[in-house]
């Protein structure tokens, strides 16, 4: 098949690969003029265990207890949160992801994530194990049903003592305020842009088509196409797959089809090392702040808030202040704070129920793989390879219950 991709992110990337791997023409059209240049840019890098990124889930209660990050913290309106907002905001604090599925989505997406690094030698900056800091016994009251559940869902969790805790990260800081920590030996983590770049770079000596600098304005169905700004035909494929994150409601909305998304913005910190012995190994996250500080090679990210609003909003300073609070309460010294620094505020496109949308429409030849919100590094795989599946035809490996295009 003749297939179009709209979107040269994380999950664009993905997609395209597995579509090019099943033996199809894939051509990826991006309106920048690089890949993994949006939401894909400079995030936290978390791969499975999935609920354990801040964030990755809607916030309505829940009976079984297992939304432990909206204890913490409230999403914040910033300049240009309009109506469209506050009426998005409230179907999330309403909304119930499907925490099962979403959690095995992103084993598997780890799984199908490594093979494909391990295959074609990318190196990433892959690194495993995550360490979730807890300040105080409240905290870790509050987070415990989840790590119960990730337990009997066959996740391994090991909880250990302060004194452990800094013997597996040397660097984390004797004075800092640790009631008690919890390892996941499993986790990985990693540098999402990096490898959306070494995979497209791969494809496109492969042949895959990649089209930057390329909006599309409209999509068709019967035939199959869309409208790049600028040209004045259609360019007709066997079928469209939107990948197009924050885009994709815009384009979906002519065609008769709701998306309930939003952009909930997030900040982060990428900083060099200064004292390797004192950075952390790994990844760590303040469970309270609801920060992550992630070793990516010989770089600190330092990851959190969440806001909705203009994309052209300022910075908020007391969140950036936060994420400088954090490496220093837990690995002073590790990272170099006072020369050149990435400030990065990007895009989280979330649906209202905390779960991407995956699958057909109700259009014929128009595919949906959007929607991810914070875990968009973490099911971007696993996604991409469960909707090539279903376009050529074959059930998927993974359940993706509750992850239905048509949902809405």
């Amino acid at each position: 098949m003749k297939i179009a991709i709209v979107g040269a992110g994380i999950i664009g990337v993905t997609t395209a690969y597995e579509l090019a791997h099943d033996g199809h023409e894939v051509t990826v059209l991006e309106q920048r003029s690089a890949a993994a240049e949006d939401a894909s840019f400079a995030n936290a890098g978390l791969l499975a265990p999935y609920l354990t990124t801040p964030w990755s889930c809607a916030g309505g209660a829940s009976p079984t207890a297992l939304r432990p990050w909206q204890t913490h913290g409230s999403i914040r309106l910033a300049q240009g949160a309009g109506l469209r907002e506050l009426a998005w905001l409230w179907r999330w604090r309403r909304g119930h992801s499907p925490l099962s599925t979403l959690e095995g989505l992103a084993r598997y997406s780890r799984a199908r994530t490594l093979d494909i690094a391990n295959r074609h030698e990318l190196d990433f900056e892959a690194s495993t194990a995550r360490l979730l800091l807890f300040r105080s016994a409240k905290h870790r009251t509050q987070y415990q049903p989840l790590l119960d559940w990730m337990r009997e869902a066959g996740t391994p969790v090991q909880d250990i003592s302060p004194d452990a805790a800094r013997q597996l990260e040397p660097g984390l800081s004797p004075e800092a305020p640790l009631d008690s920590a919890a390892l996941l030996p499993d986790a990985t983590s990693g540098n999402c842009r990096l490898f959306a770049q070494l995979l497209r770079q791969g494809m496109q000596g492969a042949g895959v088509q990649f089209v930057f600098n390329a909006k599309v304005t409209k999509l068709s169905s019967q035939p199959a196409g869309l409208w790049v700004e600028g040209e004045p035909d259609m360019r007709k494929f066997d079928a469209v797959v939107l990948c197009a994150g924050a885009a994709s409601p815009t384009l979906l909305r002519p065609c008769g089809i709701q998306l309930p998304m939003a952009s909930v913005f997030g900040y982060s910190v990428s900083a060099p090392l200064r004292e390797a012995t004192h950075a952390p190994l790994t990844s760590a996250l303040d469970v309270q702040q609801q920060i992550t500080i992630t070793r990516q090679g010989q770089r600190i990210r330092i990851t959190g808030g969440a806001e909705l609003g203009s994309s052209q909003a300022a910075h908020h300073h007391a969140t950036l202040q936060r994420l400088y609070r954090a490496i220093n309460d837990w690995f002073p010294g590790g990272a170099q704070l006072s020369g050149p620094l990435q400030i990065w505020r990007g895009a989280r496109p979330t649906l209202s129920d905390g779960a991407p949308a995956v699958g057909s429409t109700a259009l014929p030849g128009i595919w949906l793989n959007t929607g991810h919100g914070a875990g968009g590094w973490a099911l971007a795989c696993g996604c991409a390879r469960a909707l090539a599946d279903m376009i050529g035809q074959r059930t998927p490996e993974v359940s993706l219950q509750g992850l239905e295009a048509q949902r809405f």
